[in-house]
């Protein structure tokens, strides 16, 4: 079986052919744009056409998804023109083969699940760490979606009643304190250069004492947060994701914090650091096709 794998982001688009194992054949990154005069939609189904045959698509995209439809509901700001698009029945019906689409970090947990450090474990929550914060829940290794479909807006939780204003509309959310968005920003209050988390680290490694109590800080509301879903759902583990949480030490200060927060009874969590890099997505997507 081969399954193309999609991956559309704000930036790129992520294609790869893949095997029921997991195993890539083709790899190709593409802007998310094409030609100014045609739709992100329209240039996807090009460039689809260059990688056929395949026996089934998956796809991963941001925004709240409508998996059993099959559409974008809302939340895509970055990738124009999807929003409401049924892309399921569109690419079915061009291509001739299933189309499962879900949302992007719920396809990086899928993922973890079926290729990656969450394989094996069943149960677990899933969050990455950028601009926002996203988030998965997966039971009895599958994906619980919630009412709707939605589960897992974890960074939209209220960690500070009448905090800082989300671009949500609401007030305290966690991904406006614990976001890689949120970090930065408090490290340019002390130098506008630290504007990108490579350096603020070499600065964190070298001993710069400013730097060192900006991220602690910032993992301190982390742990506010993984505390409070601790707390609710008891998990064994908990992997974390996101270009930032490639740090090592920052999974050890993560961890060290939550022992301090909860309850002994809750003490066996694990933290664990997300495995599949940028082709997450796309495993997650290919997943929803494989055994």
């Amino acid at each position: 079986m081969q399954v193309l794998g999609i991956d559309i982001g704000g930036t790129t688009i992520k294609t790869g052919l893949f095997n029921e194992h997991g195993e890539c054949f083709l790899h190709k990154e593409i802007p998310t744009q094409g030609d100014a005069d045609e739709t992100v939609l329209e240039y996807l189904i090009k460039e689809i056409e260059k990688l056929l045959p395949f026996d089934a698509i998956g796809i991963s995209v941001a925004g709240m998804i409508d998996a059993e439809a099959g559409v974008i509901v809302e939340g895509s700001v970055n990738i124009p023109g999807m929003d409401g698009i049924a892309i399921k029945d569109v690419l079915e019906k061009r291509f001739k083969v299933p189309v499962e689409i879900q949302n992007d970090v719920n396809a990086a947990a899928l993922g973890e699940n079926a290729f990656g450090v969450g394989k094996g474990h069943g149960d677990f929550l899933f969050l990455a760490y950028g601009t926002g914060i996203g988030g998965a829940i997966i039971h009895q290794s599958h994906l619980f979606s919630g009412q709707g479909s939605f589960a897992g807006e974890f960074g939209h939780m209220i960690t500070h009643g009448n905090g800082r204003k989300c671009n949500c509309g609401m007030n305290g959310c966690y991904e406006r304190y614990a976001s890689t968005a949120a970090l930065i920003r408090e490290a340019e209050k002390i130098d506008s250069a630290y504007s990108n988390g490579r350096l603020l680290f070499e600065q964190f490694h070298a001993g710069n004492e400013q730097v060192k109590a900006v991220i602690s800080d910032w993992v301190d509301e982390i742990a506010i947060g993984l505390a409070s879903l601790i707390h609710c759902f008891n998990p064994s583990t908990i992997i974390v994701g996101g270009g930032i949480m490639e740090q090592d030490v920052l999974i050890h200060m993560i961890q060290e914090r939550i022992d301090d927060m909860i309850f002994n009874s809750f003490k066996e969590v694990s933290i664990l650091k997300a495995s599949l890099g940028n082709k997450a997505g796309m495993l997650g997507a290919i997943s929803l096709h494989t055994p």
